[in-house]
């Protein structure tokens, strides 16, 4: 029960890995606003909620929960989630985003309505409801009640490496990690950390584009969330941890490799034999999947 009394909101979570998430943050004690928009692989309206159905399986197990159907990526939706949170529960204490949905597609091929959907469900729907938590934190440190706040944002090895046929979900991801980056630099003075995870598993997401028939299951990687989403990792920050099922790494992301100093202008001649010196002196990139 290492997140007994605390208050979560866990987006994308009536379905695959954010209903894992909602499941064991609840079963580690946690209240748990469960959002989910109620949509298709690729972001369709269905009339479903499946919201409904993990908040009745919570309750069954004595837990407390409640539904939410906002749309993360409309900011005003996203700010009376936050508001139901605060309002229904006293408090927010956890922000988990992990909604989204893919339009998968070789990049020649990508429509422009493609491109605007994909981005807009995974980053800016990162961004409106971390935006509307992060602002009711700050309110409270400010007012003298230090947050102990936690952020999980949901990457991808495909925002990290890259992955064929996914050039608009890659590139959402990677912003994402970025995001995450920028947010735990920012955050940590009110008491808040911000990670990300990017996990494996046999979602509905992934069954369509990959053999899944090995991979880790969606509730393998939410002990990483419950603990990251508790008091006790207040030290951790900034990071990006990817989790395929019994294994768990810490990721490096962009940082400064080998480098040069002309101690001028370079001539445009000479670049060519200074970057492949470079190049020999760093380590080669991960190949994106699918390549």
């Amino acid at each position: 029960m290492i997140l007994d009394g605390r208050v979560a909101i866990v987006t994308g979570a009536g379905r695959g890995i954010g209903r894992a998430h909602a499941l064991e943050l609840a079963r580690q004690g946690a209240t748990v606003v469960v959002n989910d928009f109620g949509v298709s692989l690729a972001g369709e309206g269905t009339g479903e909620r499946p919201a409904d159905e993990v908040v009745a399986e919570i309750r069954a197990a004595g837990g407390q929960a409640e539904a939410n159907v906002a749309d993360v990526a409309d900011f005003g939706q996203a700010e009376a989630m936050v508001r139901q949170a605060i309002e229904t529960f006293g408090r927010l204490d956890v922000l988990v985003n992990n909604a989204g949905f893919v339009r998968d597609r070789m990049l020649v091929n990508t429509t422009e309505e493609e491109w605007d959907a994909v981005v807009r469900v995974h980053l800016k729907g990162h961004f409106a409801p971390l935006r509307h938590a992060a602002a009711y934190w700050r309110a409270e440190s400010k007012a003298g009640r230090q947050p102990v706040g936690r952020v999980i944002n949901t990457t991808s090895g495909a925002g990290l490496q890259g992955s064929i046929g996914q050039a608009t979900y890659s590139a959402a991801k990677a912003g994402i990690a970025g995001l995450t980056l920028v947010a735990a630099a920012e955050l940590g003075r009110y008491g808040v950390t911000v990670n990300a995870i990017a996990p494996v598993a046999r979602t509905r997401m992934t069954e369509g584009a990959f053999d899944t028939s090995a991979m880790a299951l969606p509730e393998d990687n939410s002990p990483i969330v419950a603990w990251l989403a508790s008091a006790e990792s207040g030290d951790v920050t900034g990071r990006v941890i990817e989790i395929d099922g019994s294994r768990i790494a810490i990721e490096n992301g962009w940082a400064h490799g080998p480098a040069r100093d002309a101690g001028r202008r370079w001539r445009a001649a000479e670049v060519g034999a200074a970057i492949r010196d470079l190049l020999a002196q760093a380590p080669p990139p991960e190949p994106p999947y699918g390549s």
